[in-house]
């Protein structure tokens, strides 16, 4: 659970609103899935502000993916 605490850490550092964070992991035998939602008005921060800073952020994700050795997937919801 790492992985959701780095996250959390990096997203709480972007958005204005910090309390509606939400992120979900689910895992099974191959795949771990990380689903991220924040407030409206902090999603262009995420996602259309700077279109790099959501592959940024999974970037920074798999340093923590190559170590359990699973294909891991990072999605933001709306």
């Amino acid at each position: 659970m790492k992985e959701v605490d780095f996250l959390q850490f990096l997203v709480e550092n972007l958005v204005s609103n910090k309390e509606d964070i939400n992120i979900e992991r689910i895992e099974d035998e191959l795949w771990v899935l990380l689903t991220l939602k924040v407030n409206k008005e902090d999603m262009w921060i995420i996602i259309w502000k700077w279109w790099n800073t959501i592959n940024s952020i999974r970037t920074l994700l798999r340093l923590f993916w190559m170590k359990i050795d699973k294909r891991l997937n990072l999605k933001v919801l709306d």
